[in-house]
């Protein structure tokens, strides 16, 4: 008898705890959270404590500030999935200024459906991470530490419908969407052309991830209306458990005038490359350039455009599960003098200067 109310007794505590483990496992609803805060020292001092307006990430300098902080909700079953995140931060003011009211503060917010019992087909609808590129907002995602020219200058977020369909073997994704604009929840005023995109990411081996990305349309009013035409290339190789390479090529083309058969262009290249010695540390170097000189996508008011090469070099050390804390030096060198430069303690007169160096710090935590 003692036994048995011995092994009643032990069913009656250990029931619960395996009934909570088994709901916990099926559970659709997971949240989750991110919040990076940082340091930006620019040798420049500007007067302004903000960084050249092509930077959209880690922005303020002189200060201490708070880049991208956000609360994700992720709902997911075999057939339908969705995604609520709120944010704020330095990230969220400079790219959402265009956005109007609460939507300067939607990160993300989205719907899909699984629309094929038996292939993995999806259609997700709403305000999307964008098909472009290899970095993220997310700074943990991303093995440099800042980003780069031609991330801050491409689209991060995109508002629309996307047809997506991945492989059993998960080796080859292929994606088509309907946008309202080039990183846009909603369209410009006057604009009645949808955007369009296109993206194929093939994984050969666990280690290569090949990517073609592509954007048409035209992010203007109709009166104004110029057509352009965008194209990403990339590819991620982990040639050993301790280094790695990407390589990126960007070019993109918009029409000089509505309704001309004439385009400006631009390109854009990008190499980094990742050394982990260990689990808790990682080492990167970026070069980069970027060759704008009629200005479609940096405008800077001088004769060559906007052609700028870039350096960087971080290290990275994980404190804890979640904790990662960052530095990064990086160096940006242009043809013509278009980076602002106090001209000396404690005065607001600036002059301009070919080249910007920045030293970065960054903490942060993902749960």
């Amino acid at each position: 008898m003692k036994r048995l109310l011995l092994a009643a007794l032990g069913l009656m505590i250990f029931k619960p705890v395996m009934a909570q483990d088994s709901t916990e496992t099926k559970n659709p609803l997971t949240i989750s959270g991110y919040a990076e805060a940082y340091y930006n020292y620019d040798f420049n001092r500007p007067v302004s404590n903000t960084a050249p307006g092509f930077i959209y990430n880690f922005n303020r300098v002189g200060e201490v500030n708070l880049n991208l902080g956000f609360i994700k909700a992720n709902y997911t079953t075999d057939r339908v999935r969705g995604n609520l995140a709120l944010a704020t931060g330095t990230y969220m003011n400079a790219n959402y200024a265009a956005e109007p009211g609460v939507l300067k503060n939607v990160f993300e917010v989205n719907v899909g459906v699984k629309i094929s019992k038996n292939d993995n087909l999806w259609i997700d609808a709403g305000i999307m991470p964008s098909h472009i590129g290899f970095e993220s907002a997310i700074g943990k995602d991303n093995w440099a530490m800042t980003r780069s020219l031609v991330a801050e200058n491409t689209p991060y977020f995109e508002s629309g419908v996307k047809l997506g369909f991945t492989t059993k073997d998960e080796k080859l994704y292929v994606s088509a969407m309907y946008l309202n604009g080039w990183q846009r929840i909603q369209r410009v005023d006057g604009n009645t052309t949808p955007a369009f995109g296109t993206q194929v990411t093939y994984k050969p081996a666990t280690t290569i991830t090949l990517n073609y990305s592509t954007f048409i349309g035209n992010d203007k009013p109709d009166s104004l209306r110029l057509m352009r035409y965008y194209h990403n290339f990339y590819g991620v190789f982990q040639v050993s458990e301790k280094f790695g390479v990407t390589a990126g090529f960007d070019y993109g083309t918009e029409q000089k005038a509505k309704g001309s058969s004439d385009y400006n262009n631009w390109f854009v290249p990008v190499l980094i490359a990742r050394y982990s010695p260990s689990a808790r540390v990682n080492m990167a170097a970026r070069g980069e350039y970027f060759q704008d000189k009629n200005g479609v996508i940096i405008s800077t008011g001088t004769t060559n455009g906007f052609q700028t090469f870039g350096l960087s070099v971080n290290v990275d050390y994980a404190i804890f599960p979640g904790v990662l804390w960052r530095v990064e030096a990086r160096n940006l060198n242009s043809k013509n003098r278009i980076f602002l430069e106090r001209t000396s303690a404690g005065t607001s007169e600036q002059t301009f200067r070919k080249d910007n160096l920045f030293l970065t710090t960054s903490l942060s935590i993902a749960f």
